[in-house]
């Protein structure tokens, strides 16, 4: 039996203009759109259309922007009678998965990431944390090199294993930058700097953590209606106690993107739906299993050519 997965994109997604045909189109979408603004108390719809864009890339406004727009394609698909065996997403692209599969409100999930975003920003001092890509070592490999770079005293670790051959990681400028140096000794073909504000998914990342797990106490989880692949464990949760505990754990902990998706493939999923900005997701499934079937919902013209079987 076939089965599909709804999956959500995360940070770096993000483009000024995403989701306004859908906003024009659908007063559905307005609505979501208009209970972002109402929870936040802040003029996010207008950020998100208008930018500047470098203060939609700002975390705490980039959260609670990338969740509203995938939050409102979500809406159009539940519209048309589409439904997921599972939902996962990439980071803060949990979040969203969260409200697909009826955990969070969308009103609290987004007061949630935004608190998150200000957290994480504020974790770390800027310009003493850092993150990035390394494409083509092997995970064993780039985990002992991490290892012994922390050893040395400059902690880095792995934060994003999104897919073979490419994984992202994270930790103190020092750290990332002796990845960058030797990287080569884990078999690494390129290592990019990333553009972040903070060591996202790293150890360093616990004070936010903390202050997370205090916001979450207020915030009101259900069991989940489909199940929900964590990024910490790449397997499904559905209660709600189990799901708000590892959302802290996530904030310092690596992302198992390619764990997950292979879950996904192993439980017969063979359909991936991925629902928000951009096409980041579909192209890391692509390197996962080309054999799946993978659609970007991230326009109406992507909804209407849509025909899930």
């Amino acid at each position: 039996m076939a089965k599909t997965a709804f999956v959500f994109p995360g940070q770096g997604a993000q483009a000024v203009g995403m989701g306004k045909d859908a906003y024009d189109a659908f007063e559905s979408v307005r609505d979501i759109f208009q209970s972002a603004d109402g929870a936040l108390g802040l003029e996010l719809t207008n950020l998100i259309f208008e930018g500047p864009e470098e203060a939609l890339k700002q975390t705490a406004n980039t959260q609670p922007a990338l969740l509203t727009v995938s939050v409102a394609y979500l809406k159009l698909l539940e519209e048309s009678g589409l439904k997921a065996d599972y939902v996962a997403g990439h980071s803060l692209g949990e979040y969203s998965a969260l409200v697909a599969a009826g955990v969070l409100s969308f009103e609290d999930a987004v007061r949630t990431v935004r608190a998150r975003g200000l957290f994480m920003e504020q974790a770390v001092p800027s310009g003493q944390g850092a993150m990035a890509a390394v494409l083509g070592a092997e995970r064993d490999a780039l985990a002992s090199l991490c290892a012994t770079i922390t050893a040395e005293g400059s902690a880095v670790e792995l934060a994003n294993v999104n897919c073979p051959a490419q994984i992202v990681v994270s930790g103190t400028a020092q750290g990332v930058q002796a990845v960058v140096e030797r990287g080569k000794d884990a078999g690494a073909k390129r290592v990019i700097p990333l553009e972040v504000s903070g060591p996202f998914h790293s150890s360093l990342m616990k004070p936010a953590a903390q202050q997370l797990a205090a916001a979450l106490a207020d915030v009101a989880f259900a069991d989940a209606a489909i199940p929900v692949i964590a990024n910490v464990t790449a397997r499904e949760v559905t209660d709600a106690a189990s799901i708000r505990e590892l959302l802290v754990e996530q904030v310092y902990s690596p992302v198992l993107w390619e764990d997950s998706v292979r879950y996904l493939i192993d439980q017969g999923v063979d359909t991936f739906v991925e629902i928000g900005s951009g096409t980041v997701l579909a192209g890391l499934i692509k390197k996962i299993d080309r054999s799946v079937r993978v659609i970007s919902v991230n326009n109406i013209s992507a909804l209407d050519a849509l025909q899930v079987n």
